[in-house]
């Protein structure tokens, strides 16, 4: 399987990325492009997903701080993208990973949790009752997957060199029991955001049980 792979370096605003995915996945469907995973970074938002009852989670005047809300229809409930932030985006049919989204979102949360142990020498796992990956009690990489005619929307949000006192404008994925952590946090230093992008991709395509990535950067 090939697994074609898209990097911007510049931040694009979430709306716009939201058409784009759309455009990437009306391609797949029609068979144009193979499977993609679209890797960038978003001007600071806060994002809703398809649960109801989220504004409750979000804690401050948006308008005050001068940052957008916009719903989406991914899976999950109220999260932040920023600056720092790798985002990854996967257009991808889920009759390559056998119909089942649970096992796809598996196989990312595995990717990471392998790639933070070989390259950064962290421990990361996973939680029973929350989906994403974590360092202790803190998440490191936020999940949420959406599925239109079997094909793949949304992707993962993973903090390498995020603000992480964003966060404390929401209530993160309506968790209470939990904090976020970043990279930097971790190491003590900032990272190459280009360098994590290059290494996320071959972890995943790894994992995912691509044999082949092709980079359109």
């Amino acid at each position: 399987m090939i697994l074609r792979v898209m990097h911007d370096t510049a931040p694009i605003p979430y709306e716009e990325a939201l058409t784009r995915q759309y455009e990437l996945h009306k391609r797949r469907l029609a068979n144009e492009i193979p499977d993609t995973l679209w890797l960038l970074e978003h001007p600071p938002v806060i994002t809703t997903g398809l649960r109801e009852n989220q504004a409750h989670n979000i804690l401050i005047n948006p308008f005050t701080h001068g940052v957008t809300v916009v719903n989406s229809d991914r899976g999950g409930e109220v999260t932040y993208h920023g600056p720092g932030q790798l985002v990854g985006y996967l257009i991808a049919s889920i009759k390559a990973h056998r119909y089942r989204v649970r096992g796809l979102v598996k196989n990312i949360e595995t990717s990471f949790i392998r790639y933070l142990a070989d390259a950064h020498d962290i421990k990361a796992e996973t939680r029973p009752e929350h989906t994403g990956v974590w360092v202790g009690g803190d998440k490191i990489t936020a999940i949420g997957i959406a599925l239109k005619k079997k094909v793949t929307l949304h992707g993962f949000a993973y903090n390498v060199n995020t603000n992480l006192s964003h966060f404390d404008w929401i209530v993160p994925c309506g968790i209470h029991d939990g904090g976020v952590t970043s990279l930097e946090k971790l190491t003590g230093s900032m990272h190459n955001l280009a360098a994590e992008a290059h290494a996320i991709a071959h972890a995943l395509g790894e994992t995912l049980g691509y044999n082949k990535l092709e980079f359109n950067l």
